[in-house]
């Protein structure tokens, strides 16, 4: 399992919002590079990074920034915001991004979803925010009345490798992470999944830990450790530890 620190970009800075809320937002860096850099010095191997601004708008917003962090680290990074069409991956596949995630555009175009399977094999994932069991979209702002088991079983058949799973509940507020959910997720969706919202502390890294023999590939952390109440380091141990 790997422990994956989120570098979110709006208006070229590093920050972090409340559930995804716009107007509650913390800056953390004013160089989402250097931040990136901080975080490889931990050792990671791999970074989310969402272009925020991308997000709300539609299109990428951020993309020379991405790039830079791509050229000026040698992490593996995987990278989402306002995703909606195959111009947008190629564009990202073409400086080096070979994670590309896919979110609300997937529950609209799955046509989108599959052309980007077929054309990137192994390298889309779909991020699911779940509100109450259903998928939620355009930054958590519409639930839906699909069952993201439903959908996740769509994207499978489609050809998507992998599966973000927020927890919207526990996004962005340092109150824990329900391990329940992933799990009973792992044994019901039947892709790999990496989980994310509510890491609030290192026993959050210890007990989602068992859940890697199920397909649990990495824990995203955002504001827990950019506010301190998760020891990166410390974390690091614990994986490499196994």
């Amino acid at each position: 399992m790997q422990i994956i620190p989120a570098v979110d970009i709006k208006d070229g800075r590093c920050v972090r919002l409340v559930q995804g809320d716009p107007e509650r937002e913390t800056v953390y860096s004013d160089s989402p590079v250097e931040q990136a850099k901080w975080w490889e010095s931990f050792g990671v191997e791999l970074l989310h990074v969402v272009d925020l601004d991308g997000a709300f708008s539609g299109e990428p917003r951020n993309l020379d920034v991405i790039e830079k962090i791509k050229n000026e680290t040698s992490i593996d990074i995987e990278v989402g915001g306002g995703i909606r069409d195959l111009q947008i991956v190629r564009q990202y596949v073409n400086i080096g991004v070979n994670r590309i995630i896919i979110g609300s555009a997937a529950i609209k175009n799955k046509d989108f979803v599959e052309e980007a399977c077929k054309e990137f094999p192994g390298k889309i994932i779909v991020g699911i925010d779940v509100v109450d069991e259903n998928v939620a979209i355009h930054g958590w702002k519409d639930v839906t009345d699909v069952h993201y088991y439903h959908f996740s079983a769509e994207m499978k058949k489609i050809g998507v490798s992998e599966i973000i799973l927020t927890d919207i509940s526990k996004d962005g507020m340092l109150g824990g992470v329900d391990v329940h959910f992933y799990e009973k997720s792992l044994e019901k969706i039947g892709l790999p999944i990496i989980a994310s919202g509510g890491v609030s502390s290192i026993d959050d890294i210890k007990n989602l830990m068992p859940l890697s023999k199920k397909g649990l590939k990495g824990v995203i952390t955002g504001k827990a450790i950019y506010d301190k109440k998760l020891d990166l380091k410390e974390a690091m141990k614990v994986i490499n530890a196994g």
